[in-house]
């Protein structure tokens, strides 16, 4: 992947959808004043000392998982797309409702995000209220330089707080974040170390965000190499995989202005490149999101997890198929239901 491509991906909407979903920090509790400095201090030297970012050995063996319990190893891949993300929340609720729940996660860029959160135990409903509590600048770290003009290190703090400074080899379900090493262009998946700069190398989309540096080496968005990272699913031993695709159709953007050819660039190279992963997986959830709503927009917000929640509801079917073929039943008896009920 040429360093070039990086250029034209400059999207604001998904530099804002990470300070939505990052939104909810757990309050602290106001303390004394003879004792803020030292609990600062205290609250501050964790973070000194975690251990960066890093591709480590997998803590699960899932090929040995599936022959010691005799049955199919599920995974859940969730993709970029911005401000599409919410999406993936609404999918999640489906597939939490009717009892699927996946071995291990992977994500890329917004994927990333709302799979790391899952992953360390959110529930669907929690990671809505997350998504929903969002307030402009939550996230929003400016900082000019010759390599960007966002610095993610507040996302990655944001991250840490709401998994609770949780490693990421320790999150309740395994989690692999797929970010881009900028000098080769090579695709990474991390899945130890600091969880929070994962998920910023991640999302560091190029000429927007500042790259992430983990162990003298630069990251960006994982969306230049793996869009919708089913490979590596499948590499880990998935026997059932289930993407969920929230690109943007190159159909649907708008084409007759610089913005929008910023962003067909982009649609297009990322769509191609996903669409040969996504046939290597066994369903993929698709919702129909065509227009972006405005970011701060609380509605729009609820109308793109409503579109993941109708697509995944739409694949039920499928699921169900994929999992009797595996002889693993889903356990059908949860509800069906929705953002709008």
């Amino acid at each position: 992947m040429k360093v070039g491509i990086c250029v034209v991906k400059m999207k604001f909407a998904f530099a804002a959808f990470t300070s939505v979903l990052l939104a909810a920090c757990q309050t602290i509790a106001s303390k004394p004043a003879d004792t803020a400095a030292s609990s600062v201090q205290q609250s501050a030297a964790p973070a000194l000392n975690r251990v960066e970012a890093y591709a480590g050995k997998d803590r699960i063996d899932f090929h040995k998982l599936k022959q010691q319990e005799k049955r199919p190893i599920v995974a859940l891949v969730l993709g970029s797309g911005g401000a599409r993300g919410y999406a993936h929340i609404g999918a999640i609720q489906v597939l939490e409702a009717h009892g699927i729940k996946p071995d291990f996660i992977v994500g890329t860029s917004a994927g990333s995000i709302v799979g790391t959160l899952y992953a360390s135990g959110l529930k669907a409903d929690e990671l809505r209220e997350v998504a929903l509590s969002m307030k402009p600048n939550d996230v929003r770290e400016i900082r000019l330089d010759k390599k960007g003009v966002l610095d993610g290190k507040k996302v990655e703090d944001y991250v840490n707080k709401q998994v609770n400074n949780t490693p990421l080899e320790l999150l309740k379900t395994p989690m692999y974040v797929v970010a881009t090493e900028l000098q080769q262009g090579k695709k990474m998946v991390f899945n130890s170390g600091n969880t929070g700069q994962a998920v910023r190398a991640s999302v560091s989309i190029p000429s927007m965000f500042i790259p992430a540096v983990i162990n003298h080496q630069e990251y960006v968005d994982g969306g230049l190499v793996s869009p919708v990272p089913v490979d590596v699913a499948r590499d880990l031993g998935a026997d059932i995989i289930i993407a969920v695709d929230i690109l943007a159709q190159p159909v649907h953007t708008e084409t007759s202005n610089v913005w929008g050819l910023f962003n067909q660039n982009i649609n297009i190279m990322q769509y191609y490149l996903a669409k040969e992963e996504l046939k290597r997986a066994d369903v993929v959830i698709q919702p129909d999101i065509r227009e972006k709503a405005h970011i701060f927009d609380v509605n729009g917000r609820e109308a793109t997890i409503q579109a993941g929640v109708t697509a995944a509801e739409q694949k039920l079917n499928a699921i169900t198929n994929i999992f009797a073929a595996h002889s693993h039943p889903l356990e059908r008896e949860a509800a069906i239901y929705s953002v709008q009920q």
